[in-house]
């Protein structure tokens, strides 16, 4: 596998005021079939937000993740991995290229 994607889905919570943001770390190729299944994984959680919440869409791809991204979390082809509400940056900081010697 290639390729994996970041995916941001606004999921509204009971006792919220408005939708939260949780996180999903999809193994797919095809970045409109990953937000499809980061939907279906975020759907069990609770539904999702039919509109757009703060300037953000309720479902959007915040970053590529890259085949060290992916290594480092044992990502496989199809998974959906969800990363919880607060900013993946432990994550993202994976993507910062190293300079070349």
């Amino acid at each position: 596998m290639a390729n994996g994607w970041l995916i941001g889905v606004m999921i509204e919570v009971a006792g919220e005021a408005a939708p939260l943001r949780h996180f999903f770390a999809v193994g797919c190729e095809d970045r409109a079939r990953a937000e499809w299944r980061a939907i279906d994984k975020a759907l069990l959680t609770g539904p999702v937000a039919a509109s757009p919440v703060g300037g953000l869409e309720p479902v959007h791809m915040i970053s590529e993740l890259t085949p060290r991204t992916i290594k480092t979390l044992a990502l496989k082809e199809g998974e959906v991995r969800a990363l919880g509400w607060r900013w993946p940056r432990k994550w993202l900081a994976l993507e910062t290229p190293r300079p070349k010697d």
